[in-house]
């Protein structure tokens, strides 16, 4: 990963979206990251990964409820509940 500080990425914005092509680059600011530049693809890649994660975790818990009991009527009650 790349770092440059936040007055060289204003200096030479073409640059940086160029190496963000191959490797992330980190801008700092007064030795705090403030912001990552990434590829559109890798971008794209890190979005899917993290879709698919919350997918699988939606999954588990939706049959650890089921077998728990949980139904929709007894959901929607919950629910309604709350309000």
């Amino acid at each position: 990963m790349r770092y440059v500080s936040a007055s060289e990425a204003k200096q030479n914005l073409g640059a940086i979206l160029d190496s963000a092509q191959r490797e992330p680059v980190t801008i700092r600011r007064q030795k705090r990251d403030v912001a990552v530049v990434l590829s559109a693809q890798e971008y794209e890649r890190v979005c899917a990964q993290n879709r698919d994660e919350f997918l699988r975790v939606a999954e588990r818990l939706s049959r650890h409820a089921t077998a728990q009991g949980l139904t929709k009527s007894k959901l929607d009650e919950i629910l309604a509940d709350e309000s």
